[in-house]
């Protein structure tokens, strides 16, 4: 108790003595020195704290504890200004600094290069009306990554003063004063290193970028940038995401990226017309006209295949058609032709969608597995010979790298349709396996249904069941697995196992007359003739078309 008695003695000495002979230059930082509010998502305070601008455009540097956990936060300068702080442009956490814009003209203060120990100093406080400076000295001074400076000063950092700038006698900011948790001492790190600091594309992903609400600056660089306007779409956060989005607009105006992202979250919330506004802004503004109608078309097709029955006129597959064909006439790039194929496709032009298709394949360097497939598929449409939709989806499979044979999962599935088509249901099955095996089981209990019956008609009996069992355990209220199952269970001359699989269908769902059906048969085969009739009559009171037919049979 003596001890800190002693401490705010000699502070307010300090105080005192520094009223009457600190420097006019050290003074006048006062005018640079903010009060840092942060807040929780829900509005309430999480933490206060301090800083000094160090630009004429509201960049400014803190300390970084008070922004984690923060949803947004506030400075109040010496006039009471309050302004929001808008972007995280860097934060150091060995450091503790921040480094962070508000929107606003600001009054920075100059930076000082290394003092050397011994150098008088002055912290210089926060106030609306008359600021404090505490006199204080540079104890020792380390040097870290060779060209900045950590000081440390010979006295206790006032609870009031924490992250308020260090200054010497010209009035340059040394650094943010902040408290030791090992000694009695208080330290900064040179301000000028936390002036450096700059989040990336990456910072995405930093624990700590994480954990702040509020937005990162956007790269200077357009890769960069681009590669941000990824990573902060990936993180699920709407707030950041739309910042950058704006950002991107405004730092590259004639960029398409930045339109075609806006658009697209207007279209995720049915804002169609405000996103042909976007779109047409696109067009005007940005120097490769023949992309930014691309990028439309890509959009209008993209909505159009999403959404049935579209009743918006220039949001429908005919308007991307449209857009795509003016990509071309300004620049014929083969991406925008497999596009238009593509529409074709949607639009049911098969036969012309194919010939897009097989010159792209014949005629361009943009020849690859896909094209191939997208060939199968309009020869399918157009109920081509099935040989002739294997031959090609043979090739598409054969053209596909290795290295990246998950792209040809859906060549397999559709490969094992066709199959099926020239009841070669063995290679069928194996192609869905091989699907299956390429989604790495990522598969519905649709899927486990269809090879379930390519399994039986091709006699993999057992592999048939397990799929079905698979299904079922994938859906377990949907009643036509349990159908199907009883009913593989009763070819296969398994009647207990297709009883109790039968009870559980009409448990399941008791208006389901199929159930009914297969319970009969399997009462019948189990010997239970009069309750088989019994379940036959459920089903005909279902609205069974098959129930007469068996109950004369079993009558």
């Amino acid at each position: 108790m003596r001890r800190k008695s002693f401490v705010i003695i000699i502070l307010l000495a300090m105080v005192t003595l520094t009223a009457h002979s600190q420097p006019a230059a050290v003074k006048n930082v006062a005018k640079s020195v903010f009060a840092l509010s942060t807040f929780r998502a829900d509005g309430s305070l999480l933490a206060t704290s301090h800083g000094v601008f160090v630009g004429s455009d509201g960049e400014a540097v803190s300390d970084l504890k008070p922004f984690l956990g923060a949803a947004s936060a506030v400075v109040t300068d010496q006039k009471g200004r309050k302004m929001a702080v808008t972007h995280l442009t860097g934060i150091d956490a060995i450091y503790d600094a921040a480094l962070f814009r508000v929107d606003a003209k600001t009054t920075p203060a100059p930076l000082a290069t290394k003092q050397p120990a011994g150098t008088k100093a002055w912290v210089v406080g926060y106030s609306t009306k008359n600021t404090s400076v505490v006199e204080t000295a540079v104890k020792t001074t380390e040097d870290f990554m060779e060209q900045y400076a950590y000081y440390i000063f010979g006295f206790s950092a006032p609870d009031d003063m924490l992250a308020c700038p260090v200054v010497n006698q010209d009035g340059q900011v040394m650094g943010l004063l902040q408290v030791s948790t090992t000694s009695f001492d208080a330290h900064a790190a040179d301000t000028r290193y936390a002036t450096t600091l700059r989040l990336n594309a990456l910072s995405y992903n930093d624990p700590n970028v994480q954990q702040i609400g509020i937005p990162i600056d956007l790269p200077a660089d357009l890769q960069q940038a681009q590669l941000a306007l990824m990573m902060a779409q990936q993180t699920g956060d709407s707030l950041k995401y739309n910042v950058a989005v704006d950002d991107f607009v405004r730092q590259f105006p004639t960029q398409t990226d930045g339109y075609v992202a806006r658009a697209r979250q207007q279209v995720s919330h049915s804002l169609l017309t405000q996103a042909e506004a976007t779109m047409q802004d696109a067009l005007k503004n940005c120097g490769n006209k023949a992309e930014a109608h691309y990028e439309f078309a890509r959009l209008i097709y993209d909505y159009a295949t999403l959404v049935p029955n579209v009743t918006e006129e220039k949001w429908t597959l005919a308007a991307a058609a449209d857009e795509t064909r003016q990509a071309i006439a300004t620049d014929a790039q083969p991406a925008y032709s497999h596009l238009l194929g593509q529409v074709l496709f949607a639009q049911g032009n098969y036969s012309e969608a194919l010939n897009t298709f097989q010159t792209l394949n014949e005629k361009s360097s943009f020849a690859n597995g896909e094209l191939l497939y997208e060939q199968a598929r309009c020869k399918s449409m157009m109920q081509a010979p099935p040989q002739e939709v294997i031959d090609l989806l043979n090739q598409a499979i054969s053209a596909t790298d290795t290295l990246h044979i998950e792209s040809a999962a859906p060549y397999f599935l559709a490969r094992a349709a066709a199959y099926e088509q020239v009841d070669s249901f063995r290679l069928a099955a194996f192609d869905y396996t091989r699907y299956e095996i390429l989604m790495r089981g990522r598969v519905s209990a649709q899927f486990y249904f269809v090879r379930s019956q390519a399994e039986m008609k091709g006699h993999l009996y057992q592999h048939a069941l397990s799929d079905m069992v698979r299904a079922i355990a994938l859906e377990p209220d949907e009643p036509a697995y349990y159908a199907e199952l009883a009913q593989q269970q009763l070819r296969v001359n398994k009647p207990e196992l297709a009883l109790q699989t039968a009870q559980k269908c009409t448990e399941v769902d008791p208006a389901y007359p199929e159930g009914w059906l297969l319970l009969g048969l399997a009462q019948i085969r189990n010997g239970q003739k009069e309750q088989g009739l019994d379940a036959f009559r459920k089903a005909k009171e279902l609205g069974s078309e098959q129930a007469d037919a068996l109950i004369a049979k079993y009558q």
